[in-house]
């Protein structure tokens, strides 16, 4: 049964986290810190072993929503690859970062962080990108319906953003979509399904680099990873699916409610724990 629930476990991380970019890692990690105070077959999972468990089942997800949304030819490789500059290095130092956090601190931390892309994320719904002059690396994409969008960013701005983004990916074990695709739509004026298919790109790189780090400090359980893939893998597809035909607000409202509230445990726990 403990299994079972890994395979569903990781089913649910990576159809969310394909729906609207985030790489499922912000389920994984706070569920399986959950599950360890439940049952006593979880019992030696710490906040490292979550985070680099997480980043390697990560990788799975993010190849097969890549796959995916190549067909639907949303996603754009060559801003990918520049923001992969930034991320992948800083997926690396947060790997390393993560040890310094005990349980009850990394609770906390993780927490208030959870709730900081809850807030992010109303933000983003909120927020209305005003016309401003293109400037940079200028791209375009050009919708089904034969709309033509036009967006850009300074590449060393793109890099930096992306570095600090994959800093707390490796640091939580959460792939840093949930920072790279408000700071793409907001920043950078990417179309939405642009945002969320080219950061699913970035999380799967990020997650390779950032998994290595975490297997040379042991930090993956490898039974629970294998339990995982598969579920992560179909939901990483099941999410695109999805994506092509649902409209995208109404997940992020349901994720944002889901985030806030998970925040808040996770705060509750490691300070009254």
């Amino acid at each position: 049964m403990s299994y079972l629930i890994l395979v569903l476990l990781g089913f649910i991380a990576g159809t969310v986290g394909s729906l609207i970019g985030l790489g499922g890692g912000i389920i994984i990690v706070p569920a399986m810190l959950y599950l360890s105070t439940m049952t006593s077959f979880f019992h030696d999972v710490t906040p490292q072993i979550a985070i680099g468990t997480s980043l390697l089942v990560i990788i799975f997800t993010g190849l097969s929503s890549t796959l995916a949304y190549m067909k639907y030819k949303t996603v754009d490789y060559k801003s990918g690859l520049i923001f992969f500059i930034g991320s992948g290095p800083g997926s690396i130092i947060g790997a390393y970062l993560s040890k310094l956090f005990n349980a009850h601190t990394f609770s906390v931390w993780f927490g208030l962080f959870m709730m900081i892309i809850s807030i992010t994320l109303m933000l983003k719904a909120k927020a209305k990108p005003v016309n401003r002059e293109h400037k940079g690396m200028i791209r375009t994409y050009q919708d089904e319906s034969g709309e033509v969008y036009t967006y850009s960013y300074r590449v060393f701005t793109g890099i930096a953003i992306a570095f600090f983004v994959g800093l707390l990916g490796g640091l939580f074990g959460i792939g840093g979509g949930s920072l790279m695709v408000p700071a793409m739509m907001l920043l950078f004026l990417f179309p939405p399904k642009v945002a969320v298919a080219t950061s699913m790109l970035i999380i799967f790189l990020s997650s390779v680099t950032g998994s290595v780090s975490h297997i040379a400090e042991g930090h993956v359980n490898w039974l629970y990873a294998l339990c995982l893939v598969p579920g992560a893998w179909f939901g990483g597809k099941m999410g695109a699916w999805v994506n092509k035909r649902v409209q995208t607000k109404t997940i992020v409202l349901f994720m944002r409610i889901v985030l806030m509230l998970i925040g808040c445990e996770l705060m509750y726990q490691g300070i009254f724990s």
